[in-house]
């Protein structure tokens, strides 16, 4: 995935502190700079940027954003200064509230995570809203796609290379018998193997599995499952065959990820994509 444009040199966080806080004075803030600056800046970086700002002028930085800023603009700044895994908590949390429920967000979100990133997320949601993000998830979601879920964030996986091909035979025989061989669809055997295979094996599987039997895993899983249970099946098996081509597939309705990461969500320029392009992005894009 393309990663961040910084400056040759690394910056002075406490001289972008200096020049945030002269963005926020005056008549009106100056968001354009605002914007250059936290825009062109990695995880860590924006993490100093805070540490000073707050030593500086005794104040939250993202308590002075959500006070000068507004709007989308508002929401994509707030967002981005998080880092992370602070990211992905906060718009779970928003995509998993009752009074914004954007479940096919959240499901995005969980199943395109490595298991050490939902692990550091998972006590990151903890931390900041008190609640587990299990208890979240069984409260706004129910059925098969509550269960693949609930196993995902649950279940520990392995992250290395390596697949076993005897296994990864008997798994792509197990999905062919629970899916196409089958009248009806066996969803457990579905849902065991996508949340216990790393997603090497996964590949591995949908490789095997179009070899053996001349058809696409993908296609089986969008002919035989719906809804969101099909999403998170969906995002799971593309992230695990090409995760790249995946990030910028779901970004591309309205703006090509490449264009989105060399001008950091177009908020460097001054425009302000709406929050549901925004959203797609940001909490994909992991810098």
């Amino acid at each position: 995935m393309a990663s961040l444009t910084l400056p040759p040199a690394p910056p002075n966080p406490r001289q972008d502190a200096i020049d945030l806080q002269k963005a926020f004075k005056g008549f009106g803030c100056d968001s354009t700079t605002v914007s250059n600056i936290l825009a062109h800046r990695d995880s860590m970086q924006r993490g100093y940027i805070q540490q000073e700002y707050k030593t500086m002028y005794s104040e939250e930085l993202s308590r002075r954003i959500s006070s000068e800023l507004s709007g989308n603009h508002k929401k994509a700044m707030s967002l981005w200064i998080l880092d992370p895994a602070g990211r992905d908590a906060t718009v779970l949390k928003e995509a998993l509230s009752a009074e914004s429920l954007d479940l096919k967000a959240a499901t995005d979100i969980i199943c395109s995570r490595t298991p050490s990133q939902l692990q550091i997320m998972k006590q990151t949601y903890y931390a900041k809203f008190g609640t587990y993000l299990e208890h979240d998830i069984s409260q706004q979601t129910s059925g098969d796609h509550q269960k693949i879920l609930l196993a995902y964030v649950g279940i520990p996986r392995y992250e290395g290379p390596e697949v076993d091909p005897t296994i990864v035979t008997h798994d792509a025989k197990d999905l062919y018998k629970a899916g196409e061989k089958k009248l009806g669809t066996d969803e457990k055997t579905f849902i065991r193997i996508f949340t216990e295979r790393s997603w090497a094996h996964m590949a591995a599987v949908a490789s095997a599995y179009q070899h053996m039997y001349d058809r696409s895993l993908q296609k089986v899983v969008k002919s035989e499952t719906s809804g969101n249970f099909e999403v998170a099946l969906i995002t799971i098996l593309r992230c695990a065959e090409n995760p790249a081509k995946y990030f910028a597939k779901v970004s591309h309705p309205c703006y090509p990820l490449k264009r989105i990461c060399k001008h950091h969500y177009l908020v460097a320029r001054g425009k302000q994509p709406s929050f549901h392009v925004f959203d797609k992005v940001v909490f994909l894009y992991r810098a």
